[in-house]
């Protein structure tokens, strides 16, 4: 993230620790986009961010904004920890001289985002339908006429019951679906985010070989996060729809990428795609402005040192 040189194992454990406490911090509103993304019209639950956190606690009490942080909690250490080896990875063996060329910025950041969705499809498969829930019940409720007629409510499932589920009916393909679109998505975003930061960053360096300030870091951070989160937003609401498996009856399925297009642009019209983009603009900024604190203490190196002076 920042110029300072850390080793690999620090890096990994800065990166877990701030995904664990930018998680704890943001999952509310990401619980947000999530349902936001997900209503079609005609089952319009929620009209804004406020408007969905204010019913979520009302109808679910303050942990409902909390549906399907375990998973993300669990697993966001590892999915940091391959982002970041495999973004520092790509970055030395395609660097000459320790420079990059825009292109090869963009070409690292192309390999960790594809290397992260090994971690990141089954992590947010299993989150979409837990924060979903929450949401077809409030339908049922609060808008009967959108729930087909003599159907039974489902149970709200956990985490494993999910996997278990879906292991026993498509393999483990079941916790791989959307994986085209998490690739779409992922991709460019790390694309756009990695040379994006080092640019900003680069700005307010102290003179040619000085670090940059905190806040700079701090601040190129929170651009670039928001920026690249916004420009793949599209790609974010078709990945949620395609790995939602409950619906309203009056709700679209669909058989794909293209084909969620298609219905998307028929049914709801352009702006559709947009759906959470202020919402996940407000997730990703956080996230990355809290890795950079994380990063400027050194609590992954605090940490290993005192592990090690333990030992001796």
């Amino acid at each position: 993230m920042a110029d300072k040189q850390i080793s690999l194992p620090a890096k990994l454990l800065n990166g877990g620790i701030a995904g664990l406490i930018g998680v704890t911090c943001v999952f509310p509103i990401d619980l947000a986009k999530t349902r936001l993304q997900n209503q079609q019209n005609g089952s319009r639950l929620y009209t804004s961010l406020s408007d969905c956190l204010i019913k979520t606690i009302r109808s679910e009490g303050y942990f409902g904004m909390y549906r399907g942080a375990a998973v993300n909690l669990t697993l966001v250490t590892p999915e940091k920890a391959i982002k970041l080896a495999a973004n520092d990875f790509f970055r030395q063996h395609l660097s000459k001289d320790g420079k990059l060329t825009l292109l090869k910025e963009m070409l690292a950041g192309c390999g960790a985002g594809t290397c992260q969705v090994i971690v990141t499809t089954p992590m947010e498969m299993l989150k979409i339908q837990l924060q979903d829930a929450g949401r077809i019940a409030a339908q049922r409720k609060l808008m009967p006429e959108t729930v087909a007629a003599g159907s039974v409510e489902p149970k709200s499932p956990t985490a494993m019951q999910l996997t278990r589920e879906l292991f026993r009916e498509k393999g483990i393909a079941g916790l791989y679906k959307g994986l085209g679109a998490t690739l779409l998505r992922d991709v460019p975003f790390s694309v756009i985010y990695f040379p994006l930061f080092a640019n900003l960053n680069n700005l307010g360096k102290r003179g040619a070989e000085g670090p940059a300030p905190f806040y700079v870091s701090f601040v190129s951070g929170c651009l670039a996060g928001s920026t690249a989160a916004v420009a793949v937003n599209p790609v974010d609401v078709i990945k949620t729809r395609l790995q939602s498996l409950n619906r309203g009856s009056a709700e679209d399925t669909y058989s794909g990428v293209t084909d969620c297009i298609r219905k998307i642009l028929r049914n709801e019209g352009p702006s559709a795609f947009l759906k959470g983009a202020y919402c996940r603009a407000l997730v990703i900024a956080p996230l990355f402005g809290i890795a950079q604190v994380v990063y400027f203490l050194g609590v992954g190196e605090y940490i290993l040192g005192f592990l090690t002076k333990k030992d001796n």
